[in-house]
């Protein structure tokens, strides 16, 4: 091989050797490199939100039943401003996220083993229609019947839907002085529903087993047009645009809606912002949980 030769191959070889190098420390940089948009590291943003001090968080310690020491309170007060930035700043801006009540969780709990099915994919409700039996004579019989039995009657036509409801808006009426379990009464609404089902089913066009049966819905479930509180005070005038998936299916079931029924604050334990809701039972005590 010529000297000329080897030299070409030698500097060929220390030229690819230098690009790929440079090119790889080219890589390296732009991975180290943040990219726009990203939160600032913990701890590093702007200070913002309002100004604290060991004394607020003395305060505080009052609500949530918790002691710290002086030196705790200091250093919370000290860096609170600063880690509370990423957060505050997607409430405020300027990266502000504003989450639609229809986006549903990121993710969900599925207990089923990995290759495995969950169960059926579909299916079809089957009723049974058991003879519900004569209509009682009593209302308080009526008002206690299963629905299996409501549903019978209304839809062999012994019992009218606008009965049934004006039964139960009757009873919640006389009740809910005592029980304090209704946050809103939808009398109106729900008579007009009643009215519907019962035209509907005088003229053959039965929907289902739920047509004109009356229901109350705990106050979570937004209904359009009508306050949904989530039984909290700040939330107390918040009126929904959309019906949530279950009112909207009930709806389309032709059942009635005749009330939003309490709940405790934020579905925790039984007090909301109209007192606390007892137990029809025994009524020296609260109903207990969110749902009771």
């Amino acid at each position: 091989m010529s000297k000329s030769r080897r030299q070409f191959l030698v500097n060929t070889s220390l030229s690819l050797v230098s690009a790929a190098f440079t090119s790889c420390r080219k890589a390296a940089q732009k991975t180290t490199e943040t990219p726009a948009g990203t939160p600032p590291a913990f701890g590093t943003a702007p200070a913002v939100g309002p100004e604290v001090s060991p004394s607020t968080f003395a305060e505080a310690e009052r609500l949530v039943q918790v002691e710290l020491t002086a030196a705790e309170r200091a250093q919370a007060a000290g860096n609170w401003r600063n880690s509370l930035a990423p957060l505050y700043e997607r409430r405020t801006g300027p990266r502000v996220v504003k989450i639609e009540p229809s986006v549903a969780p990121y993710s969900r709990w599925e207990p089923v083993l990995a290759g495995e099915k969950a169960g059926p994919q579909g299916g079809q409700f089957i009723w049974s229609k058991p003879n519900p039996g004569p209509l009682p004579a009593n209302d308080e019989d009526i008002a206690y019947a299963p629905v299996t039995r409501l549903a019978g009657w209304i839809e062999n036509r012994k019992l009218t839907s606008e009965r049934l409801t004006n039964l139960y808006l009757e009873r919640l009426d006389r009740f809910n002085p005592k029980l304090r379990c209704v946050i809103t009464l939808m009398r109106e609404p729900a008579l007009a529903q009643a009215k519907q089902a019962d035209q509907e089913i005088s003229a053959g066009k039965y929907r289902g087993p739920l047509h004109g049966v009356p229901w109350g819905a705990k106050d979570l479930l937004d209904t359009a047009g009508t306050p949904t509180t989530y039984g909290a005070e700040p939330f107390r005038t918040r009126v929904p645009s959309a019906d949530a998936t279950v009112v909207k299916r009930l709806n389309d079931a032709g059942a009635v809606l005749v009330a939003k029924l309490s709940l405790g604050a934020l579905a925790l334990n039984d007090i909301w912002f109209g007192g606390q809701t007892m137990n029809p039972w025994l009524l020296e005590e609260g109903s207990s949980g969110s749902s009771a």
